[in-house]
């Protein structure tokens, strides 16, 4: 959510900063909610002053006076009720017109109207040059019997995927190898919900902007939703709390199935594992200073980098532009895997950074380190990053492109050998055509 109080006198400049992302915002309404709110606020200021000035004259008032006030009293402090619960109403009618604003861009983020404007920062390792005809994920895994689409639209319908035998293995071996990278690096492992309640969502910016992607769980008249990402158990793991600074930045990383109804994604994908209801991922979350923000958000980035190459998959680094910005994010960097069946690189890691936008829906505050003179200061909304670190799925697509042979088997990369009990290879069970 954005700090609209810093534009109240300069509602443009807001306007400008917004009109990066390529589109208009209709703010006249909020500004103008804004100015009524101010003026209401004075009103409710000046009537319980005035009626804690009449309360306090009548305590040694006589007993005529009291009973000549009395109707006075109780008519002002009826008018303050009546505003208070108006202000209230105002208040809720705000904030949620600014829960369907975006983030604000930084200043260093790329102008652009889509993803043709995105820039590219690096690329680490070259893409392999085969001798013979490669073959998409999809043809591996059925040379290998170990992904199953057919049988899983049957269970569950199209975007489900059964993983069988070597493949299965080796997506267990991905979690267990992310989950170990990270916590080797001093990151606190959480195991998180899969469902969570509205206000979750809220928190960090899925809602109102993402619900029609989300599955709903019924429960009442208090719903339960699958998380699309744990993300959002992870930053509400603090919500309506205040940190110290000394713990920041805080560092969690988690491992997640994630569900995602892919409404706005209509015959994109429709084939293999790229674009699933249901995959898995782990995720990067950081809690920061405004100060160390940059750094964590570099950090993430190099550390999606390392595992992409520990896995001998060939990458790049990415700065989006401010037109193919997400809707919460302040500045993000995608990672692109190269996919040889594809013959192009696909992002397979987000990182990125919110500002307050997320800590202020989700209110989550830290307490700066005392001055020299142990002034006490006020609590500061946080600052939150996340990022892939990595999805499974999308690493396997990877490594059975990058890694198989001229008999359509795979390779097991090194780095996840110790994690496949004795399996160095995806082995073909059916002939190749």
């Amino acid at each position: 959510m954005i700090d609209l109080r810093a534009f109240e006198k300069n509602p443009d400049d807001l306007r400008q900063k917004l009109l990066k992302r390529g589109n208009s915002f209709d703010l006249d309404e909020v500004f103008s909610l804004l100015k009524d709110r101010r003026n209401l606020i004075s009103r409710v200021q000046a009537q319980q002053e005035a009626r804690n000035i009449a309360s306090q004259a009548l305590r040694s008032a006589s007993a005529e006076l009291i009973e000549e006030q009395r109707h006075s009293l109780k008519n002002l402090s009826q008018e303050l009720k009546s505003d208070e619960g108006a202000l209230r109403e105002l208040e809720e009618k705000i904030d949620g017109l600014c829960l369907k604003l975006p983030n604000i861009p930084r200043a260093d983020v790329p102008f652009g109207i889509d993803e043709s404007a995105n820039v590219e920062k690096k690329k680490v390792l070259e893409p392999r040059v085969f001798d013979f005809a490669v073959r998409d994920h999809i043809a591996l895994g059925e040379l290998s019997e170990t992904i199953d689409f057919e049988r899983a639209a049957k269970v569950s319908g199209a975007r489900f995927t059964f993983l069988r035998g070597e493949v299965s293995r080796l997506n267990r071996a991905l979690a267990n190898f992310f989950l170990d990278y990270h916590v080797e690096r001093g990151d606190l492992e959480i195991s998180p919900p899969f469902m969570v309640h509205e206000a979750a969502m809220v928190g960090t910016g899925q809602f109102p902007k993402l619900k029609d992607d989300t599955f709903q769980v019924a429960n009442g008249d208090s719903p339960y939703f699958l998380i699309p990402t744990a993300e959002v158990p992870l930053t509400n793991y603090y919500a309506n709390e205040i940190l110290d600074e000394s713990q920041l930045p805080l560092r969690l990383i988690a491992y997640s199935p994630c569900f995602r109804a892919e409404a706005g994604a209509a015959g994109r994908d429709t084939r293999g594992l790229i674009r699933q209801h249901q995959f898995e991922k782990v995720e990067m979350v950081r809690f920061a200073t405004e100060d160390q923000a940059d750094a964590e958000l570099e950090a993430m980035v190099a550390r999606a980098s390392d595992l992409l190459s520990r896995l001998e998959l060939p990458h790049r680094v990415v700065t989006l532009c401010s037109g193919d910005l997400g809707f919460f994010s302040e500045k993000t960097y995608d990672l692109e895997v190269w996919l040889p069946g594809q013959n192009c690189y696909r992002e397979i890691s987000s990182c990125s950074v919110y500002n307050t936008y997320q800590s202020r829906r989700a209110n989550i505050k830290y307490r700066p380190v005392q001055d020299a003179s142990g002034k006490k200061s006020k609590p500061l909304f946080v600052h939150t990053l996340n990022g892939s670190g990595l999805p499974l799925g999308r690493t396997l697509v990877a490594i059975l492109e990058n890694h198989q042979n001229k008999d359509g088997s795979v390779s097991i990369p090194k780095a996840l050998l110790p994690y496949m009990q004795g399996i160095e290879k995806i082995s073909v069970k059916t002939a190749a055509p």
